[in-house]
């Protein structure tokens, strides 16, 4: 079920951008997406960046259609960049809410500028490398991975049956690799593993299960 709700999620992201640029103050509402993910992250990972994000909605079902799908580039999934993005989103955001702070309307308007602004750059990194390139160092998703708990949330188990093909890989949104951890009693545990279900899913011998 959840699947098919993610197929459609990306209209609420395209209602709210073209809604917040005309009534700012609607920008608001963007806190859910901004808390949700971190809220969700001790009890089951980023599953919220896989199954409720109205952005990787749109990455997933549109953006995948064009994107040339090359792999994301090491130095984005680098802890350092990771590290600067989350410092300067929050620094920047900051600022504005500084400056606007008691006008409803201009504190909407930073929520609909910089949900807009990084939304084109994830488009341009799509049409560059790859759909979900802005997940990988996407401040909030960055956020849920450092506040999910030890032992990590719903492990990916990989039974021996697995063969090794890397469907799961090429399945994953974020290019993971679940195969890697076969026969282990942890699971595959990746702090950014999205748990969309895809691998599952692809997986020929139905050797992946959450």
């Amino acid at each position: 079920m959840k699947n098919n709700i993610q197929q459609y999620l990306f209209w609420i992201l395209l209602v709210f951008l073209t809604v917040g640029i005309i009534y700012p103050a609607i920008g608001m509402i963007a806190i859910i997406c901004m808390l949700a993910p971190v809220l969700m992250a001790p009890y089951k990972g980023r599953y919220w960046c896989g199954n409720f994000c109205p952005r990787g909605s749109f990455y997933d079902n549109v953006m995948a259609k064009i994107s040339p799908k090359k792999q994301i580039p090491a130095i984005f999934r680098s802890k350092g960049f990771r590290i600067f993005m989350v410092m300067f989103i929050i620094g920047v955001f900051s600022i504005q809410m500084y400056y606007s702070w008691g006008d409803l309307s201009a504190m909407g308007a930073v929520f609909v500028r910089i949900i807009l602004i990084t939304t084109i750059v994830g488009i341009v990194l799509g049409v560059i490398y790859h759909h979900r390139t802005w997940c990988s160092f996407c401040p909030m998703g960055t956020l849920a991975s450092w506040f999910s708990t030890e032992p990590k949330p719903m492990p990916l188990k990989v039974e021996n049956s697995c063969v090794n093909c890397k469907l799961c890989t090429k399945a994953c949104p974020l290019q993971l690799s679940p195969y890697t951890a076969k026969g282990s009693t942890d699971g595959f545990t990746h702090d950014d593993c999205l748990k969309c279900n895809r691998c599952v899913e692809k997986c020929p011998k139905k050797a992946l299960t959450f």
